[in-house]
């Protein structure tokens, strides 16, 4: 049976001391023995961390003693080895660059669908006001090409800085119907939203991701496995590693971090 814990996890939340924190938690995850990687900035906290599970459920709790993080949400999985090679923990201008300073998730979210009600719409062919329901990916290309929701949107992007322009430029495809967003735990399609209702649209984001849909809903409208940023390189519907597939999205993550990229 797997033995090593996955935890992914995000929260915009106000972080007045990015540096000092950086130290603070690279200090607790050394002792805890976790391999990974945290990203810091002012609009809050993003981390991919492995290790014994009594060991990361001990550093996740100490983070949520931190009343900025309480509201802290993980999403697990499990694996016979640690996929990360070492602990990384930087300090950035965004947790998920964007170059957009107006959008601001630590100052609200947009608003969120659940899993089983995105299920209930996809599976009656509408909203529950019968309009349109559109799926927007907000994932770079290469993951998109590991595996998205049936009849998603996918616009080719390279780097989620890319996703405003994109989003604009098709924006009037998307008028007048339920625009839901989607990424691989929720930090992007969590900016991606925002944006879109800024833009006039009816947007929301899926609550949870990817991730957190395979844990509620399984393969459910879902084609292929869904690629992470670690050495199992794609999850299938069930949140097993499918290892090493041959294609070129391993190596593109190797740098994704420094873009804050998860």
């Amino acid at each position: 049976m797997a033995s090593v814990l996955n935890v992914s996890a995000y929260l915009f939340t106000r972080i007045d001391d990015p540096v000092a924190l950086r130290h603070t938690l690279r200090e607790r995850a050394i002792a805890a023995e976790l391999r990974g990687t945290i990203l810091l900035a002012e609009e809050g906290i993003n981390l991919f961390l492995a290790g014994e599970a009594d060991a990361v459920r001990g550093f996740v709790d100490d983070l949520r003693a931190d009343p900025r993080f309480a509201a802290l949400e993980t999403k697990d999985s499990w694996s016979d080895a640690v996929p990360f090679g070492k602990l990384l923990v930087k300090v950035k201008r965004e947790i998920i660059r964007m170059d957009r300073p107006e959008v601001r998730p630590q100052d609200g979210r947009a608003p969120a669908v659940s899993p089983d009600t995105l299920r209930r719409w996809l599976d009656q062919g509408t909203d529950d006001e019968g309009r349109e329901v559109v799926l927007v990916d907000t994932r770079n290309a290469f993951e998109v090409d590991y595996g998205t929701f049936a009849g998603a949107k996918d616009w080719r992007i390279e780097r989620f800085t890319q996703f405003p322009d994109a989003a604009s430029s098709h924006r009037d495809e998307l008028a007048g119907k339920t625009v839901v967003s989607f990424c691989t735990g929720g930090i992007r399609c969590e900016k991606a939203a925002l944006y879109l209702r800024d833009e006039g649209l009816d947007a929301y984001q899926l609550d949870g991701g990817i991730l957190g849909w395979f844990a509620a809903q399984g393969a459910a409208h879902w084609d292929g496995d869904c690629f992470v940023f670690d050495g199992r390189e794609a999850l299938d519907a069930g949140l097993a590693p499918t290892h090493n597939s041959g294609k070129p999205g391993a190596l593109a993550a190797a740098g994704a971090f420094d873009d804050g990229i998860a």
